[in-house]
């Protein structure tokens, strides 16, 4: 058996469009939640998205994800895969030896670790197209507005387009590559790295225990219902655990270039801390534990079915 195969990526590939497709959605919701300060809940955040901008804000900054993401996840779950067979013969001699805990482990890190170069980017034009249509807050100004009577507006009260309004995600690419240069699509990676490191690892392994757990004997494969079930349930404890990480990555990638709020990670979590206090850092996490559910179980699934596709032939 060869210790690196492409047909991982190929599958990964497929597996990444569809769980764009099922999950962008409640994405659209979980970052403008996390990121704005305007919605009292997820429910007022899903009924202000749906009165303002129909069905289609649901689905706003979808073409670049699903184009790219599928790309993402087909390096992840490629690299992921052929990480397991190179630790595998390099520990035991035979890439076809199951992986011990600390393998998994390893592999999983590191593939969090590779996911950070193509995900950063990816997920940082994702969160300016999905923000664009929010209000800039008085706090990122410092201004208000007044009527004739003299009496004081705040800011807060009138819809100013963020981000100066993105005509799609090549706009977007070239807009923050001429105002930031090329370390303006990797901001927030750093925040990024914090989630996904620990996020993979606890991604992939609860897929593995479960896969275990659900198939009927050692020797037997798990099948597509056991598959769907360990996928969303890995996805629902990695999102949920990554999502104080993933508050801090969603607010520095969606920090309006007008106006900086934010000069690094430490300074976003104590400037979140101070303002909004530690529950902020669990903003949008039933989103994500509800959201992580099909996505991952539509991956995984879609993933495997399609490597038995194509090692068939």
């Amino acid at each position: 058996m060869q210790s690196f195969r492409l047909d991982d990526f190929l599958a990964g590939w497929i597996g990444g469009a569809s769980s764009v497709v099922v999950g962008h959605p409640l994405d659209t919701v979980k970052t403008r939640l996390q990121a704005g300060q305007g919605y009292r809940n997820t429910l007022h955040c899903v009924l202000s998205i749906y009165r303002k901008e129909t069905v289609s804000g649901f689905f706003k900054g979808m073409s670049f994800p699903l184009a790219s993401i599928t790309v993402y996840n087909s390096v992840v779950f490629g690299f992921f895969s052929n990480a397991q067979r190179l630790i595998s013969k390099y520990r035991y001699g035979d890439g076809r030896h199951p992986c011990g805990l600390l393998d998994l482990t390893a592999a999983s890190m590191l593939t969090g670790l590779v996911s950070v170069v193509l995900g950063a980017p990816v997920d940082l034009v994702k969160i300016r197209l999905q923000m664009q249509t929010q209000t800039l807050l008085a706090e990122n100004l410092h201004l208000a507005g007044t009527v004739p009577s003299g009496s004081d507006v705040p800011l807060r009260s009138v819809g100013v387009p963020v981000q100066g309004g993105y005509r799609g995600p090549i706009h977007c690419i070239s807009s923050i590559l001429q105002a930031e240069g090329v370390q303006g699509l990797y901001r927030g990676a750093g925040a990024m790295v914090l989630r996904d490191v620990p996020g993979y690892t606890l991604y992939f392994i609860p897929y593995t225990i479960f896969c275990d757990l659900l198939r009927p004997d050692a020797t037997s494969t798990p099948n597509p219902c056991a598959i769907w079930l360990a996928g969303g349930l890995a996805g629902s404890i990695s999102w949920v655990t990554a999502t104080p990480a993933d508050v801090v990555k969603s607010r520095m990638q969606a920090d309006a270039r007008l106006h900086r709020k934010y000069k690094g990670i430490v300074h976003c979590i104590v400037h979140s801390y101070r303002t909004e206090g530690a529950q902020v850092f669990f903003r949008g996490a039933s989103v994500n534990a509800i959201r992580g559910f099909p996505m991952s179980a539509t991956m995984f699934l879609t993933y495997e079915l399609s490597l038995q596709f194509f090692r068939s032939f």
